[in-house]
């Protein structure tokens, strides 16, 4: 699943420009090389790999630090899902943009959830359309959901390599049952709100007024026109 991740992130990645990449989840997962970003910094758990260890709901970054902020399984395994977005969400600059990776509730990889004795038993998989949601409120438009992973959470390497051709077919196609989704939202810049205007008097227009004639009067020493 993870390494399936990698192209996905890769091709999104090298979109996005900026100087600084937040980092924040699961402790298997790991970025590519990054080719348009100059600095990524990894958050977490005091883990191997980890460079700034923290809380998932108190970041030691300023507010609008980072030009993007990764999210790769961290939702799926929050002790609070809404405080890490929230939290996510502060840190990326206006114009900047937040990248979520989950599980797919709705994928065989979802369904293995519910049966599965390891580690991924614990995951939460939010939809997609529920984190939209989330995002949304949030501040941000969202600009493009992916989804990849196809192929079958099956132990028996044979059976993996025998549906090994599912996964670029129905990656081309974009099939909503991948067993992970990639989010990408842009968070909006708020517009400036133009200063109302005083209210102008109504002018008529212009019209000829009628001047009244002064005649001459009798017994009048000035005569007038």
């Amino acid at each position: 699943l993870l390494s399936r991740q990698q192209r996905l992130l890769a091709e999104q990645l090298d979109a996005l420009f900026g100087s600084f990449l937040l980092h924040y989840g699961f402790a298997g997962a790991g970025l590519p090389p990054l080719q348009q970003l100059s600095h990524s910094v990894r958050l977490g758990a005091p883990l191997p790999g980890v460079e700034i260890a923290c809380e998932e709901d108190a970041w030691p970054v300023l507010e609008h630090a980072a030009d993007v902020v990764l999210l790769q399984h961290a939702l799926d395994f929050a002790v609070s899902p809404h405080q890490l977005l929230r939290e996510a969400a502060r840190c990326v600059r206006p114009g900047g943009h937040l990248l979520v990776v989950g599980i797919h509730p709705r994928s065989l990889w979802g369904l293995r959830h519910f049966l599965a004795g390891d580690v991924l038993a614990q995951a939460r998989c939010i939809s997609p359309a529920r984190l939209a949601d989330w995002l949304g409120l949030l501040g941000f438009a969202l600009e493009k959901r992916r989804f990849g992973c196809y192929c079958p959470p099956l132990s028996s390497q044979r059976w993996q390599a025998r549906l090994l051709g599912i996964e670029p077919w129905a990656q081309d196609l974009q099939l909503p049952g991948g067993g992970f989704y990639l989010l990408t939202a842009r968070k909006l810049v708020a517009g400036l709100r133009p200063l109302p205007q005083p209210r102008r008097a109504t002018v008529s227009p212009l019209r000829p007024v009628p001047v009244a004639k002064v005649g001459r009067h009798p017994g009048s020493k000035h005569n007038h026109e």
